[in-house]
């Protein structure tokens, strides 16, 4: 359960009834500061919607954050997100095989953005090798984006621990479909 309340639209200014478009618990639960829930909001849209990093990479790299993390709410959200920008359910098998250092079918880059994001979520920062080698198949923005990226998520995976935000119902079969490794807990 939640450490606050959520939030229906009708508990909000209606400037701020805006901010429950997507009528999530982690929006909701985040509604209670409407500006940081903005902020917050921005950055999301930019890293889905304007970044110029592959979309299935990105993915790929917020998957991984949220397997690390064993953040139900993100691993099971980013599944189902995932598949609208391409990842396939091989790609999850063989992320979660490359997390258990097993032999998977991905791409070289797809291997390279999956051992960027254990580096950032493990260690704090991505090698200096690991970034090298990124840097051999993305040019400078591409790299910042998705530092951008797999730092933001890991902000959310530790947001959504912290206020215990629940999984909805629909998104319960992501996590039947893919489960997490053991520790992982219903809520966050």
């Amino acid at each position: 359960m939640a450490r606050v309340p959520y939030l229906d639209k009708s508990d909000l200014a209606p400037e701020n009834e805006d901010l429950l478009a997507r009528n999530i618990t982690l929006h909701r639960a985040l509604a209670h500061s409407p500006n940081g829930l903005r902020a917050f909001g921005g950055l999301g849209q930019f890293i889905r919607y304007k970044s110029r990093l592959d979309p299935r990479l990105r993915e790929l790299a917020i998957l991984q954050v949220g397997y690390l993390a064993r953040a139900p709410y993100e691993w099971s959200h980013h599944v189902k997100i995932g598949r609208d920008f391409g990842v396939t359910d091989d790609d999850i098998r063989s992320l979660i095989a490359e997390t258990e250092q097993r032999p998977s079918q991905l791409e070289p880059i797809a291997k390279l953005v999956l051992k960027a994001a254990r580096e950032m979520t493990n260690d704090l920062a991505v090698t200096p090798a690991t970034f090298a080698a990124l840097a051999a198949h993305l040019d400078n923005e591409h790299l910042v984006d998705l530092v951008i990226t797999i730092s933001f998520y890991n902000a959310v995976v530790r947001l959504l621990a912290s206020l215990a935000i629940d999984v909805e119902p629909e998104y319960q079969k992501y996590l039947e479909a893919f489960p997490l490794p053991a520790g992982a807990t219903e809520s966050a």
